[in-house]
């Protein structure tokens, strides 16, 4: 545990950089990443300014892409390197510093709606065997009235009309997801189903829960949040770097059980550090100005926290806070927190912990949106109890009584301390806030400055390299 949370930096000093070697397999650049489709998109759209977001693994190509790409469009094209958060979601941010006026985003997308600039996702055209897929989803699925949803990853999509013509012809009551990107238009139909960029209606009487999901794509985040939020599905999966199909052995309700363990921890937790994980994901600064109403009224503390990326170093800094909740996209907000000092939970186990009103039905949700006004998993919050009148709790983690109903909102925006102190010699006032001055106690304010009483000296030549190994250093002999 020591080494995650510090460590000598040596080894970071030292590092040689090198060029990176793009990891995805193609052989036509043209081809894979789509460049006919991206500068008609720019044309069509009259774009002059054009932010080209890369992942890690394809920022080798990066330069060669944008150069073709302002040569086809005539636009300025800027290569978005490192995301602010994670690499899936739209860095809406970054693109709006350079004044870009739409956004092409390369590689595996989460598909989140965006709030403002017009997005092109390309995908790239990773390669599928379609015979061997097909072959893995009979054997998986010998009896030919099965019932399937088929989804794949998003590098996949472009293979899945071919699979689909080799397998519909067999199984007649199999059903294959399409990509939305973005919101799509109109009210869902009966038996419709659209979650994480994917659309697909059921038919069956009995609903969703008489079929089988099939994931086509390797094992990562997003197979685990369809088989958190489809848990009354059994799922199988087909892996096209290794070829091979299985049936999914992930217990998911151990993988519930879990989850809903972090519930009770958010119920005991007294101060809860909001964590934005996002700032391009449509809806929210509205699911964080929810958050803060609904930790309010239940009595807890809250701090907004913009920290990036987390890691363990980064949340360690922050003691007094008990749980976190991360605000991000579908995919990344499943946080495996064993490492952290405090658990990192989603927006939905908070909302489970703190509002009364929601009960567990066995429904899990990873996409915050769920909880806004009009979306399927929102309740409103339920009246104020009487402290008096409100029925104890015991904590099933410390055996403590803890207080579980709702109080009333306050009625003033100014924050309840009233204390006044001077705060400087012309006797301005000045308003005393305990979590300021808890927090101003534990910065760092830099050297005095002692303006006017250090005397003016030429500057000279310091110390060469790094601060572990200075090139004077290791010269005398003892």
């Amino acid at each position: 545990m020591a080494a995650v949370f510090s460590s000598d930096g040596e080894a970071a000093l030292r590092r040689e950089l090198c060029a990176a070697v793009a990891a995805a397999p193609r052989g036509d650049l043209d081809g894979f990443y789509e460049m006919g489709r991206a500068a008609a998109f720019v044309r069509d759209g009259g774009f002059r300014k054009v932010a080209l977001q890369f992942p890690d693994e394809l920022l080798a190509d990066a330069v060669e892409v944008a150069a073709q790409m302002e040569a086809a469009t005539g636009a300025q094209m800027y290569v978005l390197g490192d995301t602010t958060y994670g690499s899936c979601c739209v860095d809406e941010v970054a693109a709006e510093h350079v004044g870009a006026e739409a956004v092409l985003h390369y590689g595996p997308a989460c598909l989140s709606p965006c709030r403002k600039l017009p997005v092109l996702h390309i995908f790239g055209q990773q390669p599928l065997d379609v015979r061997r897929c097909a072959e893995a989803f009979r054997e998986l699925y010998p009896e030919r009235h099965s019932c399937v949803v088929v989804l794949s990853d998003v590098v996949y999509a472009r293979a899945m009309g071919e699979l689909e013509k080799q397998l519909c012809p067999e199984y007649p009551n199999i059903i294959f997801s399409r990509l939305v990107c973005g919101d799509p238009p109109g009210p869902t139909v009966p038996g419709e189903e659209r979650k994480f960029g994917r659309q697909f209606v059921v038919e069956a009487a009995g609903g969703l829960q008489d079929y089988a999901m099939f994931y086509v794509g390797a094992e990562g985040l997003a197979l685990t949040s369809f088989m958190l939020t489809w848990n009354r599905c059994p799922f199988s999966s087909f892996n096209p770097v290794t070829g091979c199909g299985r049936r999914e052995t992930l217990n998911v309700n151990r993988a519930l059980m879990r989850r809903l363990y972090l519930v009770e921890r958010a119920r005991d937790a007294s101060v809860v550090g909001i964590l934005v994980g996002t700032l391009g994901v449509a809806g929210y600064l509205t699911v964080l100005q929810h958050l803060r109403e609904l930790l309010c009224r239940a009595g807890k503390r809250s701090y907004t926290l913009a920290v990036g990326k987390p890691n363990p170093a980064k949340l360690a800094n922050f003691l007094e806070v008990d749980i976190f909740v991360l605000v991000a996209c579908a995919q990344n907000s499943l946080l495996d927190s064993s490492d952290f000092y405090r658990p990192v939970v989603t927006p939905y186990e908070l909302e489970l912990a703190c509002n009364p009103a929601l009960e567990w039905t066995g429904n899990y949700h990873t996409d915050f949106r769920d909880l806004l006004p009009g979306a399927c998993a929102h309740v409103e919050l339920p009246p104020a109890v009487p402290a008096a009148e409100a029925v104890p709790d015991v904590s099933l983690i410390t055996g403590k009584m803890r207080a579980t109903h709702l109080c009333d909102p306050p009625t003033s925006q100014l924050p309840p301390s009233t204390a006044l102190a001077c705060r400087d010699q012309t006797r301005a006032l000045a308003e005393i806030s305990p979590a300021a001055s808890f927090l101003e106690s534990r910065s760092w304010r830099g050297l005095e400055q002692q303006l006017g009483q250090t005397p003016v000296s030429k500057a000279v030549q310091g110390r060469r390299g790094i601060a572990i190994a200075y090139e004077d250093e290791g010269c005398e002999q003892p």
